[in-house]
């Protein structure tokens, strides 16, 4: 019964969290990781352990694909080299950064490898709810950060626990081809994923069967990736920006394309808010495994660690761009550059969350020799420590941050919203007298259409005012058709824009939203008439 009491708990927890939130102006995820903590004091709960391959099999997939479909390529791209050096240099300085320091407070070099190697990758869950208020360059890099940024963790992770178990050894050809197989085989099985899924979903004209056709896929990449020990998490990724860029191609399913949007911002909301809690259940569940001296050394190590991570995310993020300044003296270089005061609120914006818990929680809890892994439980008392710490210390201090950097207002995407619709309904209401003579649509239909464009510069339905019933029918028809037909021609438009880079992906989806709901609101109207 504890199961279905936990699934009413959780929904309770992430609806009045949610609901609260705003009227406290705390962030949901800080009242939600609270909210976790507070019930682990509940008995019934305290039996409450969260798999590490519920994370990373089930929950990891799913909000690691719907990050993916909703984040920017081009703006990936714009910054590829400083989303490349943080996912990767970054995570492997700060690893060792955190191994040196839990060394230094008396752990062993493995465990301590261990730790760092849990505590180095940002959250892209975290990220992607705590700064979302941040302009938008700042927000993709923070989310492609933290999106790729998992595969080096991993990889070092299996490293440490490997050399510590006595199951790894550590050389230069063994390292470099396990950072091979990892990026290159994760980004193959995600390549290939989406191309089946893409092959699959032209298949179904059911908007439910191509959904769930879709749901398969994050999890398809996952398997396919680690069966070949690639990286799931790079899989999962690649296959979500190559159904980004594919995806708004598909002409006839823009029902699939609501429905998928609806679907997947539900869940992928629910999802969050109840990992939040499970994390606070864990954090609290792992405060009891220590007491007296092992508590206190336990809590001055979350301490050093979390100003550990702040540091050396602020010293990477402020030392290494001079030093591509001096390489690259490039006038585009010259464009991308950030200020210190964003790149303040950068260093504070790496949070930690459930994949850190979800590495900590899979170290093994015995050696081959049947000993112990050295200090498991303070390996994962520390990691749900830091992760409390970067959520609620650096979620409640990131708005303060934020207003003094004085981070000016992002008006681009607004911009490139307005190109994109005036664009499109400009070269419809151009295209129109192609489509009415291939259509065969009665003039009078085409003239009340091509006024609509002119005054509205938009398709607004009008009502018929026909008193033939069949001659009502024959130009209700005519009307959708051939609203149909601009909506596909404004959709290619919109689409064309995009990859000529005149507008984000982000304007893209917003426009596109606007085109389907018209589209099937006719496709409704026709199925009922």
């Amino acid at each position: 019964m504890l199961a279905l009491e936990l699934v009413v708990v959780l929904g309770l927890a992430v609806l009045l969290c949610n609901a609260v939130g705003p009227h406290l102006r705390i962030a949901p995820p800080i009242l939600l990781l609270l909210t976790g903590a507070v019930l682990g004091f509940i008995p019934a709960l305290r039996e409450v352990r969260m798999p590490p391959e519920a994370v990373l099999l089930l929950f990891l997939p799913a909000l690691l694909f719907w990050e993916s479909l909703t984040t920017s390529l081009r703006e990936i791209r714009r910054d590829l080299r400083a989303i490349v050096l943080m996912s990767t240099l970054l995570v492997v300085l700060t690893a060792w950064a955190v191994a040196a320091v839990a060394h230094a407070l008396g752990l062993p070099w493995g465990p301590a490898w261990v730790l760092g190697a849990a505590l180095a990758p940002t959250d892209a869950t975290a990220v992607g709810v705590l700064a979302r208020a941040l302009p938008r360059r700042n927000v993709t890099l923070l989310r492609a950060e933290s999106l790729i940024n998992d595969g080096t963790a991993l990889v070092i992770y299996g490293l440490a626990v490997g050399i510590t178990v006595g199951e790894e050894h550590f050389t230069l050809p063994h390292v470099t081809w396990l950072f091979l197989i990892s990026y290159v085989g994760g980004a193959a099985a995600g390549a290939v994923t989406a191309w089946l899924g893409l092959r699959l979903r032209r298949l179904f004209t059911d908007p439910i069967l191509g959904n769930v056709a879709l749901i398969v896929i994050p999890f398809t990449a996952y398997l396919l990736a680690e069966e070949i020990e690639a990286s799931g998490v790079l899989a999962v990724v690649v296959a979500g920006l190559v159904m980004s860029q594919a995806g708004p191609r598909f002409a006839g399913v823009a029902a699939m394309r609501r429905q998928a949007e609806a679907f997947w911002s539900l869940a992928t909301f629910v999802l969050n808010g109840a990992l939040f809690v499970l994390v606070g259940l864990q954090a609290q569940s792992a405060a009891r495994t220590l007491s007296g001296s092992d508590l206190t050394d336990a809590l001055i190590a979350v301490a050093t660690v979390s100003a550990t991570l702040i540091a050396a995310r602020f010293a990477f993020l402020h030392s290494f761009p001079y030093l591509i300044r001096l390489l690259d003296r490039r006038p585009q270089q010259r464009l991308r550059r950030m200020g210190n005061r964003p790149r303040a609120v950068m260093s504070l914006a790496g949070f930690r969350g459930a994949v850190s818990l979800a590495l900590a929680l899979s170290v093994p809890i015995t050696l081959d020799s049947g000993d112990p892994f050295p200090n498991r439980d303070t390996i994962v008392f520390v990691t749900s420590g830091v992760i409390v710490v970067t959520l609620l210390v650096q979620g409640l201090l990131l708005p303060a941050v934020v207003r003094w950097a004085g981070l000016p207002r992002d008006t681009v995407a607004d911009e490139e919203r307005l190109l994109a619709e005036s664009t499109a309904a400009e070269e419809a209401y151009e295209a129109l007298p192609d489509i009415v003579a291939g259509l065969g649509t009665d003039p009078e239909i085409a003239e009340r259409i091509r006024r609509e464009y002119e005054t509205h510069l938009q398709a607004a339905h009008a009502g018929e005012d026909e008193t033939d019933d069949r001659q009502a029918v024959r130009h209700a028809e005519q009307d959708a058709a051939l609203r149909l037909a601009l909506l596909a021609h404004k959709r290619a438009t919109v689409v064309r824009l995009r990859d000529d880079n005149h507008i984000d992906d982000s304007v893209l989806r917003q426009v596109q939203a606007r085109l389907d709901l018209d589209e099937v609101r006719l496709t409704q109207q026709e199925t009922v008439d």
